[in-house]
């Protein structure tokens, strides 16, 4: 039986203190050395091989690292869109051109994130990615993924579902953050696959 409405809510509050708490102890050293890892990992994915677009994300803190991917999907000639948050949540979208190409950009009442300097291609820009990698804090043996709870990647997914758009959905997430179960609710849509630092789990 699944978790429905407010009790999966607040699980999901106290499984994201967790997950959070576990990150937050990780080095500088364990996130490079980690962030070097998922990258060699998810370049693997045929997925990513064959892919002409893909929309991904500039990690933060103790998150995932993602630059070494970004470097590397760019160094392949793929179009990289990375989000640039809009005050409702919502993600808009531009190219990652180059190093230097990212402007820090502090949002009230969060941490600041790196977002892309140029030009804004618009929220429906994402539907045209092959892969659409999602940050997240946790995915279960479903594939049903625990995001931060901001719900602008339900946004995203619900508007690649009204474009009738199909990109493969990858998380990248540490190797502990794999796990039996987490709770979801009706609008949570599971992902494809999942990279860690160790391999690559797909989902039916």
């Amino acid at each position: 039986m699944s978790h429905t409405g407010r009790g999966a809510e607040s699980d999901k509050r106290t499984l994201r203190r967790e997950f959070l708490a576990v990150r937050n102890a990780l080095t500088v050293d364990d996130v490079r050395e980690a962030a070097h890892a998922l990258a060699r990992r998810a370049l693997e994915l045929p997925e990513l091989t064959g892919a002409r677009t893909v929309a991904a994300y500039v990690s933060v803190g103790t998150e995932p690292g993602t630059p070494p991917l970004l470097d590397a999907l760019r160094a392949r000639g793929v179009r990289v869109l990375l989000p640039a948050l809009l005050p409702d949540n919502d993600l808009d979208w531009g190219a990652y051109t180059k190093e230097g190409s990212l402007a820090r950009v502090q949002h009230s009442g969060r941490m600041a994130l790196f977002e892309p300097a140029g030009e804004r291609l618009g929220p429906d820009a994402v539907t045209e990615a092959d892969v659409v990698l999602l940050p997240g804090l946790a995915v279960d043996a479903r594939g049903m993924r625990l995001g931060r709870g901001g719900g602008s990647y339900d946004r995203v997914l619900a508007r690649l579902e009204a474009a009738d758009a199909h990109p493969a959905l990858v998380v990248l997430l540490y190797d502990t953050e794999v796990v039996e179960r987490v709770p979801e609710e009706a609008h949570d849509r599971p992902v494809q696959a999942v990279v860690t630092p160790s391999g690559v789990r797909r989902f039916a």
